[in-house]
């Protein structure tokens, strides 16, 4: 509201801007994605799986993948000595996977702020990817000993969360950066890329922001050679085409 409360006062109406996320925001996400009949990857804190657990089962039994998210917001691994970050790991994908059934295989901690063992630690609990990192274009294989994990780096340049709360831009501002960025693309990249665009239930999963959402689709899906789709499966074929197995 640009008026913080005095510290220590519980600030329900911060609250309630969040908590519209789950009650309302994702479904209207949701929608989009089933009218342009696409599937996509979800990031969901564990803590979710049980305050919302029929919001867990919409998400994976419409298709789409669950992405871990850490136990909540405020759980970064970059504080947690290891084996507070294992448990924060283990704990964190039991809950989704009672919720809806699948036992995620991609990781991506609040802010993709990972510590310094953050990947090796996934790797060994059996994930495939984790996105915390923002290190190239395309993913690409981390090995650690007899295992390994596929890094899929991303992007804060289109998640609306900085674009809108932090730099108050309006929405339709990201339409004309991811156009840009599109066109950058078409025209002067000579190999893939992968293009990310990141909205949140409770930001552009509002009235003000979820049409904007819909034309970015529709943008892309008129390029001849855009695959749009989840992060699992682009993981998938990375890996066969290497050579190493998926789960």
């Amino acid at each position: 509201m640009g008026n913080p409360l005095q510290p220590g006062t519980p600030d329900l109406n911060a609250l309630g801007w969040v908590e519209y996320g789950a009650r309302r925001g994702i479904h209207r996400i949701l929608d989009v994605l089933e009218r342009q009949g696409l599937s996509t990857s979800m990031l969901v804190c564990g803590v979710l799986a049980e305050r919302y657990p029929d919001m867990l089962r919409r998400i994976a039994e419409t298709g789409h993948e669950i992405v871990a998210h850490s136990w909540g917001m405020d759980v970064i691994p970059a504080y947690l000595d290891e084996d507070a970050e294992r448990a924060n790991i283990g704990r964190t994908t039991d809950a989704l996977e009672r919720a809806c059934g699948v036992r995620p295989m991609g990781w991506i901690s609040p802010r993709a702020s990972p510590s310094a063992r953050t990947a090796r630690l996934l790797a060994e609990a059996g994930y495939a990817w984790h996105g915390d990192t923002m290190n190239d274009d395309l993913p690409y294989v981390v090995r650690f000993g007899e295992r390994s994990i596929t890094a899929f780096p991303g992007g804060m340049e289109m998640n609306d969360t900085p674009h809108a709360i932090r730099y108050g831009n309006a929405p339709r501002q990201m339409l004309e950066l991811f156009e840009d960025w599109l066109d950058y693309v078409v025209h002067h990249e000579r190999g893939a890329v992968r293009l990310n665009p990141s909205i949140h239930g409770h930001v552009f999963g509002r009235l003000s922001g979820i049409g904007v959402f819909e034309e970015l689709i529709r943008r892309a899906r008129a390029l001849d050679d855009c695959w749009i789709g989840r992060q699992g499966d682009a993981v998938r074929h990375l890996r066969q085409a290497l050579g190493h197995a998926v789960r």
